[in-house]
């Protein structure tokens, strides 16, 4: 059987006033994305999905945010706001070119799933012109309450115009709804404005759909996944309840968060087997740990791809652009930033190490600095496989540090050190062969003296 087609339109056009912000509400993040990021990923998608955004005028980053997630998404500007079906009126031209479902979402609903937008869209498949999202309040004041009779929907009441009987309904109306499509516009252009506001509300598709005789449902949901975003505090709220849903997820995919409470996660952190992670961590987006890594306590990590068994922290900080290899050891104290640390890499202890290549094996020293900003552009350091870099160096990019060479502590690097080389003496550039032999020789006579 061929599957139904859909148009899923969200409605972001709000200025969001009550976020005391210049940002749009839409933009916002929870869990590092965007709450419009959120619902644009769970939309319907693949073969005969299609997307579209209502924005509100002069939202340019609301436009560019929709592209840079969905690229196969149409956006639509609604000049004037006039309620929320003038809003979905706004995509007309989409809603003409014809589906099987028209599914409208809000672009403040970050919670909102796949699964209920799959969900929502069954009763149509069996004959429904409406398909409306509801839940059960804890406390239904203020919310629209759905007025059901025999399964059936039979209106959506608002709070100031419902009875006392009504007001005890405790089933309310979440906004979202799915519409057959090929009845989708004909109800829509029905609903009009004779109301207080002078606004068109899409709640009035329900008494449309029942006047023309068709079948309007109730699919329930939970709370939670249906919460608006109006206020900084609303955003805090559904902050920690997306916390709790990740670290949920990541603990039944087997990572281990010694106290889960701590731990922040972002929406597309990526983990592999026998992650363990400690304390009073911080993940923000794009970031992929391997297989058996360690994060340690009170670290922050950002944009970063982090080998199977690395360590990092406690108290590191990874920055965007860091590439750790296989077995790689970020200690306390060290920032890291759009540099790859090849596999076995150490960094112990209080260095920074930023637009720079770590080849495998080598050790850098505490306090050791790459000095990649001039003043004017940055710079890039390189240090070859197995170098070791003594305590408190500062590497003047440009520079390369070659394979095996040797870098004495308290050393100034203004030029490039050869394979095997040994650098020596505070702030001179005395560099002699032989320095992988060297270094061989002072942690053999280490041994023997701890022996």
């Amino acid at each position: 059987m061929t599957a139904r087609s859909s148009l899923t339109i969200v409605l972001a056009a709000g200025e969001g006033t009550r976020m005391r912000s210049s940002l749009p509400k839409v933009l916002h993040p929870v869990a590092g994305q965007p709450l419009l990021a959120h619902v644009l990923a769970a939309a319907p998608q693949g073969a005969g999905a299609s997307l579209a955004v209502v924005i509100g005028p002069d939202h340019g980053a609301v436009t560019a945010e929709v592209k840079r997630i969905r690229p196969d998404a149409a956006t639509f500007v609604q000049q004037e706001r006039l309620g929320t079906a003038h809003a979905v009126l706004a995509a007309r031209e989409a809603i003409e070119r014809g589906v099987d479902d028209l599914l409208v979402a809000f672009g403040d609903t970050p919670l909102i799933s796949a699964e209920t937008f799959e969900r929502l869209r069954s009763p149509l498949k069996q004959g429904a012109a409406l398909a409306v999202l509801g839940f059960r309040a804890a406390d239904p004041t203020g919310y629209g309450r759905l007025v059901v009779q025999d399964d059936r929907l039979v209106a959506i009441r608002e709070q100031a115009d419902a009875s006392a009987e009504e007001r005890k309904i405790t089933l309310c109306n979440a906004g979202v709804m799915a519409f057959d499509g090929r009845k989708a516009l004909a109800i829509l252009k029905k609903i009009g404005s004779a109301n207080a506001k002078g606004e068109y509300y899409l709640t009035d598709a329900v008494g449309i759909v029942r006047e023309q005789g068709l079948e309007a449902v109730v699919i329930e949901t939970s709370e939670d996944e249906v919460r608006g975003i109006n206020t900084k505090a609303q955003l805090a709220e559904a902050e920690a309840v997306m916390q709790d849903k990740l670290r949920k997820a990541a603990m039944e995919a087997g990572v281990t968060l010694i106290a889960p409470e701590t731990v922040y996660l972002a929406a597309d952190t990526s983990f592999g087997k026998d992650v363990t992670i400690e304390p009073f961590v911080v993940i923000g987006p794009r970031v992929s740990i391997g297989d058996g890594a360690v994060i340690h306590s009170f670290s922050h990590i950002v944009e970063a791809t982090i080998g199977k068994n690395a360590s990092v922290g406690p108290y590191a900080r990874l920055r965007p652009g860091t590439s750790l290899g296989e077995g790689a050891r970020i200690g306390n104290f060290v920032e890291t930033k759009a540099a790859t640390l090849e596999a076995g890499v150490k960094v112990n202890h209080l260095s920074y190490i930023g637009d720079a290549s770590v080849g495998a094996n080598s050790n850098i020293g505490a306090g050791t600095i790459t000095c990649n900003y001039d003043g004017f552009s940055k710079h890039r350091t390189t240090i070859g496989k197995g170098a070791f870099v003594g305590t408190n160096s500062s590497l003047v990019a440009p520079v390369t540090i070659g394979d095996g060479a040797y870098i004495g502590s308290g050393s100034v690097i203004t030029r490039d050190v050869p394979d095997d080389a040994m650098a020596l003496e505070r702030n001179q550039q005395t560099i002699r062969e032989g320095g992988a032999a060297r270094y061989r020789e002072i942690k053999t006579r280490g041994k023997k003296s701890k022996s």
